[in-house]
Parts: C-alpha cells; sequence; structure tokens
C-alpha cells in the first residue's frame, strides 16, 4: 500500500495519461489510477508543466498537435489533480549537490533537476518512462514504470 505516499509524475507519465491519443496511454492510466486507489499523493512541478506544453505542441509527438489554447485547457483542468512543486533555492542548491555526485550533462540536467525537486519535496518515488536515464538515482528515489 502506498498512503500517504508522495509519487512524482515525470513528463512522459503526464502525456500519456492526459492525452488518450498516445501510445501507451491505456497502460499508464491504469498505473496511474492504481497508485492513487493505493492512496498516494500525486506531485508535478513547473519543469514538468513545462516540458508538458513543449511535448503536446510538437508534431514530432502527435500527429496534430494541440493548440495553445488546448494546452492551457488541459492544463487548468489538471492542475486539482495534483500537488504542484516549485523551483525553490532549496530545488536548485539540491540539484547542484546531485550535479556534482552524479556524473550528468546535457539534457540529462533534467532530469536530474526532477530527482532534485522529488528530494526537497521529500518525494521518494518515481512515476517514468525513462528508467535507463534515471537509474543511476535509484539510491535517492524508487523508480516505478510499466515494465
Amino acid at each position: 500500500m502506498m498512503t500517504g505516499a508522495k509519487v512524482f509524475l515525470d513528463t512522459n507519465i503526464l502525456l500519456r495519461l492526459i492525452l488518450t491519443q498516445m501510445n501507451q496511454h491505456t497502460e499508464v492510466d491504469v498505473l496511474v489510477k492504481r497508485t492513487m486507489r493505493e492512496g498516494a499523493e500525486l506531485w508535478i512541478s513547473g519543469q514538468v508543466i513545462r516540458e508538458f506544453i513543449v511535448q503536446a505542441t510538437h508534431p514530432r509527438t502527435l500527429t496534430e498537435p494541440l493548440t495553445i489554447e488546448q494546452v492551457v485547457r488541459e492544463i487548468e483542468v489538471m492542475k486539482p489533480l495534483f500537488q504542484i512543486a516549485d523551483e525553490t533555492a532549496v530545488v536548485r542548491d539540491t540539484l547542484l549537490e546531485l550535479l556534482q555526485q552524479y556524473p550528468t550533462q546535457g539534457k540529462q540536467v533534467h532530469d536530474a533537476n526532477i530527482v532534485a525537486t522529488m528530494l526537497a519535496y521529500k518525494i521518494d518515488t518515481l512515476l517514468t518512462l525513462n528508467v535507463a536515464d534515471l537509474k543511476r538515482f535509484g539510491d535517492k528515489i524508487k523508480i516505478i514504470s510499466l515494465a
């Protein structure tokens, strides 16, 4: 049981949860609903919201990308479903510590920032499809995926 647990949703999970036309929507929907039934508190961050906007409006992600108006509506609907972690000085300082502890470069900094946000907000579980890039932080967080 996850009663009282805090669970962070990576952007790839949020996209598939919200956008029914995406590949793996059904599997992600089942995973997230099971997590909610088990009593977990679901978290996202400003970074995840920005990445959601980028992906949902990009023609490489969707054959018919959402308009900004559609994305804003989706975000307004989803906001009450999640706790939203703000990027604070603690998140920034935690990120800088992680970058020194784990070999990280380029786009991997985004993954490290998710972990830093989780640590700053005392969230120990991450739902993601990006296990390969995040497993390096496996001593700090629990990673749950579809596999």
